[in-house]
Formats: C-alpha cells, structure tokens, sequence
C-alpha cells in the first residue's frame, strides 16, 4: 500500500469524509494488484488466456470447414473487434482503468457534481455535509448524562443512526462491491469471447453499472434530505441545554424516510439495469418464443399466422401435384415448302395448398440443416408424378 493510502486509512475514524476517502483509496490500489495478477504479464492466468484465444480461434475455423461461417468482411469484423477488444481489457490496466473504473467510479460522481451544481467532488462534499449533522446532533445533547430511548435525546440519535445507515453505509457498501467486480473484470470479459459463457459477461456488466448508479442515487437523494434537515437542526441550537421534542421527532423522521428513500433507490437501479439488453447480447424474446424483431410492426394477426407457419412441419402440409398442360412448340416454316416440325414439352411443376390461408402457392424446397460441401448433392425431399 502506498503512503497516501496509509495516511488516509490512519485517518479513517476522523469523520464520513475521511472514511470515503480512505475507501476509495484501498479499492483502488487492491483492484490493480489484482488486476496484476490476473492477466497482465507475469500474471498466473496468462496460460489460460492464451488456452482460451486458440480454442476460440480454432471453433472460427472449424466452422469455416463445416460452411457455418465464411470469410467475408460482415463475419470476420465482429470477431476481430470482440478479439481485440477482449485482449485489451483483459491485459492492459490503463486501458481498463481509463474506461471501467474511471466510467463506474468517476462518471456518476461527476454527473452528481454536475446536478448538485457542487465544486470537485460531490461524494466528497455529501461527506462533509454529514459530517457537520453528526456534530450539531453531538452539540445539541452534549450536556445530557442520562439518554433514553424514547426521550427526545435518544430518538435524536436514532435519526442520526439511521441517516448515517442510509447514505455512508450505503456508500461505503456500494463502493467496496463495485472494487470487488471490478478487480474480478478481467475473468469476466474473457468471457464475452464464447456464446456459452457470453451471460457471464452480460451479468458482470449489469451488476457493475447497478453498483456505479447506486451511489449517485445515494448522493442525490441524500443531499435533499440534508437540505431538509437544515431548519431542524436550526432549531436544536437555539435552546442547547434541553432538546426540543418536536425537532427530535421530525429528525428520526427524516432518517427512516432515508433509510426508505435508499432501499427504494436499490430497487429502482435493479430494474433499470434488468432491462437492459447490453448492446444486442441479451436476446429479446417475443410471441411464442420468436424474436421480437421479425414481429415488430405487424398486427397481431399477422404474427399469429407466421407462428402458425412455422410451428407446422413440411410432412403436414397438404401437397398435390398440378400437371402443366403441354405446350406446342412450332417451327417456323422455311421457303422451301418444308413440313412443319412440331415438338411438345411437358413439365411438371409442385404446388402447395397452404392450410391457414387456403392459397395454393408453389412449394420451395425445404431447407436443409446441414451445410457444407455434401449440401450440394443432397437428395430431394418431396416426389412428383408426370402425367400426360
């Protein structure tokens, strides 16, 4: 640990602002030394990334061979990106600490500065702001020896417990997390690179942008109940030898509505982040398991005849047979008298009735589930009968 870290955390009982600042100072240093031993060069799991690079380029060309894929700039660009994009997070700190950390940590305290119209840090101020609550509630029940529980001194501290509860605590709380998923990153977004692990990724980033919203709940919805715990604690100080029971009252009060306020504020970033889909990579289910984007602007009858069509097998579809009636083909008589030649043709050609809308359509060959060099010289899958 550093020399700044270790004042900060020696200062760490000096008040809330104190304790932030030791908090985010430790996270820090803990999450790039973790991040050191990951990873990075020298890092104990850098064999396994290198495993995991060749198996993914190794399914690429496996799919190459069995025609699942090709090489075309709209195939390989997704891969390359998600590739180079994976290495970088994966193995360079400053890259993931200029975009990861600084985007969870730095983005929502700036967006609060920016909000609360505060100059530096907004946490930073918020901190002091309680600060200077603890000590009007230490100066206002200074000269009493015996407290209660239910006296007007005890529930006093009751509201000051429970504001410490709903704004500190939960600042303290969401920051170590979000230290904790950030430093355990790098596993995370190795992941991204395989469909079957793919959610894994999805879930880290979710729970990283749930812990980087909380505090910015936390500060904005904390400085207004400070902003109302200003008249109140005005009204402490004018008498400092008695606690007025009113003024004690109205102050529990606003640390359980705190308390309430952040519980509430958890529950609405959980929700915000659930319907997230993560740029494309959480599928979007639609009406009977199909993907919402090929029912998107049509009625809702139309998407109950396309689901009917597809849930059908070709086996169940009423098929017949419609010869076409022979068509004569002349020649063109010659000068010199010749007999006209005449040839007929005959073709068949198979159509289907379709059982939702009664039409009777041409029938296009099933689609076959194989691909590769023996799709080519696959056998047809429907019959038909020539007749004269």
């Amino acid at each position: 640990m550093s020399a700044n870290c270790q004042a900060a955390v020696a200062e760490i009982g000096n008040g809330v602002a104190a304790a932030l600042r030791a908090v985010d100072c430790t996270a820090n240093e803990i999450t790039a030394q973790a991040f050191g031993r990951l990873f990075a060069p020298g890092g104990a799991l850098g064999p396994a990334l290198t495993i995991l690079l060749t198996i993914f380029i190794a399914l690429f060309a496996v799919s190459l061979l069995l025609g699942r894929s090709n090489i075309s700039v709209r195939a390989l660009m997704p891969k390359i990106i998600t590739l180079g994009l994976v290495l970088t997070f994966a193995t360079s700190w400053v890259a993931y600490q200029g975009v990861v950390w600084n985007l969870a940590i730095s983005a929502p305290d700036w967006l609060a500065s920016v909000l609360t119209g505060s100059e530096g840090s907004a946490t930073a101020t918020f901190a002091h702001k309680i600060d200077i609550v603890f000590l009007a509630v230490q100066e206002a029940t200074r000269t009493q020896t015996d407290i209660g529980a239910f006296s007007p001194e005890g529930m006093l501290w009751f509201g000051a417990m429970l504001l410490l509860l709903g704004t500190v605590g939960l600042l303290v709380t969401a920051r170590i997390g979000l230290a904790v998923l950030v430093a355990l990153g790098p596993i995370f977004v190795v992941m991204a690179l395989f469909n079957g692990t793919r959610g894994m990724f999805t879930g880290w980033l979710k729970g990283v942008v749930m812990l980087a919203l909380t505090p910015l709940f936390a500060v904005l919805g904390g400085s207004i109940m400070l902003e109302l715990a200003v008249p109140v604690l005005a009204r402490l100080t004018v008498s400092p030898a008695q606690v007025d029971a009113q003024a004690a009252m109205a102050f529990f009060m606003i640390g359980a509505v705190q308390v309430a306020l952040m519980m509430m504020t958890i529950k609405i970033a959980g929700t915000m982040v659930a319907g997230w889909r993560v740029f494309g990579l959480v599928p979007e289910k639609g009406l009977g398991g199909v993907d919402a984007k090929v029912g998107f602007g049509r009625s809702s009858l139309e998407q109950a005849l396309v689901t009917t069509q597809q849930q059908q097998a070709p086996s169940q579809e009423s098929r017949r047979n419609i010869p076409v009636s022979a068509a004569a083909v002349t020649t063109a008589a010659d000068d010199t008298g010749a007999v006209q030649a005449s040839r007929t043709g005959r073709g068949t050609r198979v159509l289907a009735t379709s059982p939702v809308t009664g039409r009777m359509q041409p029938l296009a060959p099933s689609a076959s589930r194989t691909r590769g060099i023996g799709n080519r010289f696959r056998a047809p899958n429907t019959r038909t009968e020539k007749m004269k």
